[in-house]
């Protein structure tokens, strides 16, 4: 079992926590890993044992002992179900279920989007960056709806090309907490990581990018809004985040979102509901869209009951 010594410097690392330092330090670690080496008395700091909380001070010596995980293997075809809506030569449009991972990283090494891909469409696995194939973009776990995926490298090129000018237009439709009364708003705040939290995206980043998110009222509730909510730029997490920011939480964020909520959510309420993006053989706009699944809809239905 190796072991590696670490110093705490003053300045980016001063600070923060245990648990966060160390994800920052060894990247082929999940967060769940980085505890259970932890968990496991694998971390002191100095003489001691200290709990994944911990809050690290300049000066600090770090010694980790730990098992490397086994280095990632080729990509596994899996008949994974998918939802076609659409699909030609070029590209495939899918309907994302929840709690479907895209691609193979640390803690999920199979069964995810990617290998469902590359079962249906072999020609997938040529296409783009050998970890990710055929993917221009993608969606967080629990987030469902709509994607494109590339099929070929001429695809894959333009899509990628349609992203960065951001001609591709997305709509997303999210539950927020609290009641908005205006029926529609921007938030344009910078985002970065977070200072002592890295795997947090947060609008008090030392190095931030620029991030605009659109939104418009659906229907307001008892105490949730629905929104249909348009990111102009990209970033990690940005919807999340912006609404946060603006007192308007999305419901069931186990990140972001309020630490106790007065009611059980089945998960994250953010659904990827329309994708438009130019053919890359073609340049005919394509839109396509994906309706609420059944779980969100059963929620609007019991905040619409409660505002009765």
């Amino acid at each position: 079992m190796p072991r590696i010594d670490l110093a705490v410097e003053a300045g980016p690392d001063e600070g923060s926590r245990l648990d966060v330092f160390l994800a920052d330090k060894f990247p082929d670690l999940s967060r769940a890993q980085v505890q259970k080496v932890i968990d496991g008395g694998g971390v002191r700091v100095g003489t001691f044992v200290r709990k994944a909380g911990y809050k690290l001070k300049a000066g600090d010596r770090v010694r980790v002992e730990y098992e490397p995980p086994e280095p990632a293997g080729p990509l596994v075809p899996q008949n994974i179900p998918l939802k076609v809506v659409w699909m030609d030569a070029d590209v495939i449009v899918i309907d994302k279920q929840a709690n479907l991972v895209v691609h193979p990283g640390p803690g999920h090494p199979s069964g995810t989007l990617v290998n469902a891909l590359i079962h249906h469409f072999p020609e997938v696995a040529l296409v783009g960056a050998e970890e990710r194939p055929g993917l221009v973009h993608r969606l967080d776990q629990d987030t469902s709806g709509v994607m494109v995926v590339a099929r070929t490298p001429r695809a894959f090129t333009s899509l990628q090309d349609q992203f960065r000018r951001r001609v591709v237009w997305k709509t997303y439709l999210a539950l927020a907490w609290g009641r908005i009364t205006a029926s529609e708003g921007r938030i344009s705040l910078p985002l970065g990581r977070h200072p002592k939290e890295g795997a947090r995206m947060s609008v008090r980043a030392r190095s931030p990018k620029k991030a605009e998110t659109f939104f418009q009222v659906q229907r307001t509730f008892k105490d949730t809004t629905l929104l249909e909510v348009r990111p102009v730029t990209g970033r990690t997490h940005q919807i999340r985040v912006h609404l946060a920011a603006a007192g308007y939480p999305v419901v069931g964020d186990p990140v972001y979102g309020r630490k106790k909520e007065p009611r059980d959510f089945p998960r994250i309420f953010l659904h990827a509901h329309t994708l438009s993006f130019l053919h890359p053989e073609t340049e005919e706009r394509l839109t396509f869209a994906s309706p609420l699944p059944p779980d969100l809809e059963a929620v609007v239905a019991r905040e619409l009951d409660l505002g009765q």
